[in-house]
């Protein structure tokens, strides 16, 4: 049992609203703490082949069987890379990316960024159609597309990415792509949640955090979730992974929650630029 709500997909299947990211922990770390978080509830877990950390999760999937948890319970993410774009390589990619999870299927694959320089979302998004409809990926999305992209591939193959998962803080909140989300029935998945850590110490965010008795991660966490967007905040701390699933307890007030969208610019972004990064 997943201690996080389940949203529903445009696909018709359901995903934790909330799971942990592994981005930059390496594969003799990544084991114990997947199974340490699937202990503490965690049903969600998000890779990718460009983290070289695949193996490790599937190392604590299988180690979590001790725990009686069982896969069908999990929703296992990993996602295609830049350089493995295009039909034939996509497939490819996804081949090896089992073979180090050690699964038969994935519960979702995305392609990392659209790299458009490269030419080659739209004929990898076909590899993913096809991955879906051999039910090794169970549900198909994209990350880091712009609304340009995703207007692409479902013009050009009728299909609708279930999954856009795109950097999302409180510092850069993305209004307007997660509009286009909205009206094209794609669930936001916010990768980087907590800003990098960087909105940690923010002084209005601690304000608020006194004013609930939460962390200042929680309060961050908890706008996501009443935002309706999926999180994956990282921890390799087990008092901080406990806490940050911890945000289903409390709500905060509009006044609180206008507080936090104030801290929204468009200076706010960490990561690469999608239109660019190839």
């Amino acid at each position: 049992m997943s201690c996080a709500p389940l949203c529903k997909l445009n696909d018709g299947r359901t995903m934790p609203q909330l799971g942990l990211g592994v981005w930059q922990m390496p594969d003799d770390v990544a084991g114990p703490l997947v199974a340490q978080a699937i202990g503490a509830c965690y049903r969600l877990i998000d890779t990718a082949a460009i983290y070289g950390n695949e193996r490790g999760v599937g190392e604590g999937i299988r180690r979590a069987e001790a725990l009686m948890v069982g896969r069908e319970e999990l929703f296992i993410t990993t996602k295609c890379w830049n350089d493995r774009q295009g039909y034939d390589k996509t497939l490819g990619a996804f081949e090896r990316s089992l073979e180090r999870l050690k699964l038969d299927y994935v519960d979702l694959y995305l392609i990392h960024w659209p790299a458009p320089d490269r030419g080659l979302y739209v004929e990898t998004w076909k590899a993913l159609i096809r991955l879906k409809e051999e039910g090794r990926a169970k549900s198909i999305g994209v990350s880091n597309f712009m609304p340009e992209h995703l207007e692409r591939i479902i013009g050009a193959t009728g299909v609708t990415p279930a999954v856009n998962q795109i950097e999302l803080h409180p510092r850069f909140q993305q209004s307007a792509l997660r509009a286009a989300h909205k009206r094209l029935g794609i669930h936001t998945e916010s990768w980087s949640p907590l800003g990098a850590g960087q909105l940690l110490d923010d002084p209005l965010i601690g304000k608020i955090a006194r004013k609930y008795g939460h962390t200042p991660a929680q309060i961050i966490l908890r706008w996501h979730m009443q935002q309706g967007c999926i999180a994956i905040p990282k921890s390799a701390s087990p008092e901080r992974m406990a806490q940050n699933i911890d945000v289903f307890g409390f709500e905060l007030s509009p006044e609180d929650t206008s507080i936090l969208e104030e801290l929204d610019s468009e200076l706010g972004r960490i990561g690469f630029d999608p239109l660019t990064f190839s």
